[in-house]
């Protein structure tokens, strides 16, 4: 089931399967996703479930927040499609979008950190 893993930030472990429902990012105490970051907006994110001719998608939405949206380093100005691995900043926290299936947080977490070894250079200096 696809999910969003917090990679950085005050929250960095918390890990949220999807489903087939909206999921609602924020700050505010009643949001599905609560991020304790004082540069994210009370509702920040919509995280939005659609089946299109027998196809899944992800949709992510600005919810018109105080300081934007990063999908892997670009500005969100209107809904993105999420892809597999999609890195998500919301203030000072990094969200990760996953379409694998994870049995629990520390598997969602330990993905993202061998993803960030794939990334590293392997030359010696």
């Amino acid at each position: 089931m696809p999910s969003i893993t917090i990679v950085a930030g005050p929250s960095t472990g918390d890990y949220y399967p999807l489903a087939k429902r909206t999921m609602v990012v924020g700050r505010d105490e009643a949001v599905p996703v609560q991020l304790k970051d004082e540069l994210v907006s009370r509702k920040h994110i919509q995280i939005r479930f659609e089946e299109k001719d027998g196809v899944a998608h992800y949709v992510l939405l600005d919810m018109n927040s105080a300081n934007g949206t990063l999908v892997n380093g670009r500005q969100i100005t209107e809904e993105l499609l999420l892809e597999n691995n999609d890195i998500i900043e919301l203030g000072k926290s990094k969200l990760m979008f996953s379409e694998s299936d994870f049995p629990d947080r520390e598997s969602a977490l330990n993905h993202y950190k061998a993803r960030g070894e794939r990334g590293k250079s392997t030359l010696i200096q």
